[in-house]
């Protein structure tokens, strides 16, 4: 029997649309993500457990673990007899890379289960084509940090899909999902599909900047940096009262603020835990719209997704 789980994940980052991802954890220890369990059967089976698994499709052929197991019994080309158990603790459409939990945990288990077939490469390529089957195309921002853990810059040339980035060890990032969903295709598609070129230049200056802040470790410069000119400014009318969350997390001291991925969880930056506390307390009170949203203080997760104790 084997279990392995996969942490939850911060798209985009303001700055790196579509190329940067960052894996999280709760400095509480509690984990943000989703368990895969795998073990031997005389037939395929599928059990799903889990905080959000009333979300997920009752047809069994409609779930991402089934399609991650029938992806790989095609590459193997025999049928794989095990019984999954998904615990499903990410809610979907959350913007915390729900599918690409399932998907990575999903994999790994499978790989590891049928004694590593597929190297890490293949692997990484695999969970991107079956993200892409949900999302229209293949997206890594959140799949190579959800796999590999900490800050992921995405590449897609020669062979490499993914590169870690130096991050700063004392941020912490305040995660809150106010229990509300917003459909990823849905906010994919309220953006233009053009971009004026000032905008691009403006876009691939920052991006650049905060790479090479980050691997020069200026910490004021990366904070300065993190300007999301791409989604934001259509996203934030997804997400009710936006400017003035975003002007109250400021002022109490959040040093950055954006969207996680498509929303409509945000994220802030600080390094100063009882700021943080406040920010927490004042999203608790007046971020989260039900008794199913969360906020949560994290690291980046250095370990991404690992085999986890029975």
């Amino acid at each position: 029997m084997i279990k392995i789980y996969s942490p939850a994940s911060i798209g985009n980052l303001n700055v790196g649309f579509d190329v940067l991802g960052a894996a999280i954890a709760p400095i509480n220890g509690k984990l943000l993500g989703d368990c895969i369990t795998i073990q031997s059967s005389k037939i395929f089976k599928l059990i799903i457990t889990g905080n959000f698994s009333f979300q997920l499709p009752e047809k069994m052929k409609h779930n991402i673990v089934w399609k991650c197991w029938n992806h790989f019994c095609k590459i193997l080309k025999k049928n794989i007899l095990v019984l999954i158990i998904l615990e499903k603790n990410m809610p979907i459409g959350s913007g915390l890379g729900s599918s690409a939990c399932s998907i990575v945990s999903t994999l790994v288990a499978i790989n590891k289960f049928c004694n590593k077939p597929l190297n890490q490469q293949e692997l990484l390529n695999l969970m991107g084509t079956i993200e892409g089957e949900i999302s229209g195309e293949p997206h890594y921002d959140n799949v190579a940090p959800c796999y590999h853990g900490g800050l992921q810059l995405v590449i897609q040339e020669n062979n490499l899909i993914s590169q870690s980035i130096p991050f700063f060890k004392n941020w912490l990032w305040i995660v809150a999902w106010p229990g509300i969903n917003i459909s990823t295709s849905e906010a994919r598609s309220i953006l233009p599909n053009q971009y004026n070129k000032k905008t691009c230049i403006t876009h691939s200056r920052l991006l650049a900047s905060f790479i090479h802040a980050s691997y020069t470790q200026q910490y004021y410069l990366a904070l300065k940096l993190m300007q999301d000119i791409i989604a934001e400014p259509y996203r934030k009318q997804l997400i009710p009262k936006f400017i003035t969350i975003k002007q109250t997390m400021l002022k109490l001291g959040a040093m950055s603020f954006g969207i996680s991925g498509s929303g409509p969880t945000i994220f802030m930056i600080c390094d100063d835990k009882k700021i943080a506390s406040k920010i927490y307390l004042w999203l608790s009170n007046n971020y989260l719209k039900n008794k199913t949203g969360f906020v949560h203080i994290c690291k980046l997760d250095t370990q991404g997704t690992r085999t986890i104790g029975l």
